[in-house]
């Protein structure tokens, strides 16, 4: 009878210590969108953790009544067997080999297996547990109460402050832990679109301009002594709902002009143009979006470090950062050529990463700050842009030029030599 007794004690002992672990380290974020389910499991966790003070309280009763019931029959168990055995024992050396097996049972049925199991599946056990759990939290209601004015008395003694730690808001780790966990369990092409956004943001905060803007090679502008009639046509041609304007040359952006503006009739283009926001290429999104709103723009010119353009950076483009893209009737979908034509012979557009290019195809392309395309390393390693059908050794890799412009590398043929 005392060692089912036992039994049942190391098992209520392991269910409290576990439960008491799982509630510390379960995600805040997880038990709050559990709680909103219309379902069983539901409303009672949400019974357990409306109080989270008196919940604790439940567990440590439970946890200490068990671990005193255990301790005392498992020590009459192991004196009994130990006198049985050597009855001439002094009742120090029975009470040492008491606490010594008694400690060792506690230490590898429950510290070692309960714990570690509740800490690493807390989300999953604090669910599964929440019906027992809520029979005990009504069982020891009455003692977890007086428990808690006793300390709550003492406390508002011997504190002045409110507890720091009595928050319950939500912290910016435990939403990095609640998307992971998602998105490590749900296939790319079934993930809800709330996560993608939530993972999003989250990345947002160490995004910088330079990282999305439209670079330099990209823009589409118009000089501020160009005619109307040329900017309505470059208007019709692109699609585009703005053209930049600038004064000389790129590196003298001054404005935008609207789409909708030309429904005015203006003269010129100045009387249309909206004046830019000028931002260095360092500068977090997250405060090139604060400033755009602040000022009422919808564009600004990314600068480098020489205070030359660099590229531009639009409302839209930040808010695709958050949300995806965001497709309107002018925006025809645009596809990088790639593929592997033979083992060591790729197809690539020059406006693919290196750093995707190595991983994908398992390339050694040298990464530096200075590129990040496969174009750019191009043009940084032969200090210029080659010419169409040109052929260039670089780093153990054969590189035809297969499209170009004047401006900016389009397609290239990839080979890969020996490399030792």
């Amino acid at each position: 009878m005392d060692v089912a007794v036992i039994i049942v004690c190391l098992l209520l002992y392991s269910f409290f210590s576990g439960m008491e672990i799982a509630f510390v380290s379960s995600n805040k974020i997880y038990l709050e969108i559990e709680k909103k389910q219309e379902n069983f499991s539901a409303r009672t966790i949400t019974k357990i953790t409306q109080n989270p003070s008196k919940f604790k309280a439940t567990l440590l009763i439970g946890h200490y009544l068990s671990l005193v019931v255990y301790a005392f029959l498992m020590g009459q168990l192991v004196s009994n067997w130990v006198l049985s055995i050597a009855p001439q024992l002094t009742n120090g050396s029975v009470l040492l080999l008491q606490v010594l097996v008694s400690g060792v049972v506690v230490l590898m049925t429950t510290v070692f297996i309960s714990k570690i199991l509740f800490k690493i599946y807390a989300n999953k056990l604090i669910k599964w547990f929440a019906l027992p759990a809520y029979f005990f939290y009504q069982l020891f209601s009455v003692f977890s109460s007086g428990l808690l004015w006793v300390s709550d008395s003492l406390l508002k003694k011997l504190r002045t402050t409110d507890d720091p730690d009595a928050s319950s808001n939500f912290s910016k780790t435990e939403l990095e832990h609640y998307i992971h966990e998602q998105i490590a369990t749900t296939a790319d092409e079934n993930m809800d679109s709330e996560i993608q956004i939530f993972q999003n943001a989250l990345e947002f905060s160490a995004v910088k301009a330079r990282d999305i803007m439209t670079p330099r090679i990209e823009i589409v502008a118009m000089d501020l002594y160009d005619s109307v009639a040329d900017l309505r046509s470059l208007f019709i041609k692109t699609g585009y709902s703005k053209i930049v304007i600038y004064q000389n040359s790129l590196d003298d952006i001054i404005g935008y002009v609207h789409s909708f503006e030309l429904f005015k009739k203006p003269k010129t283009i100045k009387s249309v143009m909206t004046p830019v926001e000028y931002v260095p290429d360092t500068i977090l999104v997250k405060d090139t979006l604060d400033i755009l709103t602040k000022k009422r723009k919808s564009m600004a010119v990314v600068l480098d470090e020489y205070g030359g353009t660099s590229g531009i950076l639009t409302v839209e483009d930040i808010v695709e950062e958050l949300f995806g893209e965001i497709e309107d009737e002018h925006d025809e979908e645009e596809t990088l050529t790639e593929m592997q034509v033979a083992p060591d012979q790729f197809m690539f557009s020059a406006r693919l990463d290196v750093a995707y290019l190595n991983e994908k195809y398992d390339l050694a392309i040298p990464e530096n700050d200075s590129y990040g395309t496969l174009g750019g390393y191009i043009v940084h390693s032969t200090n210029e842009i080659p010419e169409k059908a040109e052929i260039i050794p670089i780093d153990g890799f054969q590189f035809e030029i297969v499209e170009a412009t004047n401006t900016k590398i389009e397609v290239v043929k990839m080979l890969v030599l020996d490399q030792k």
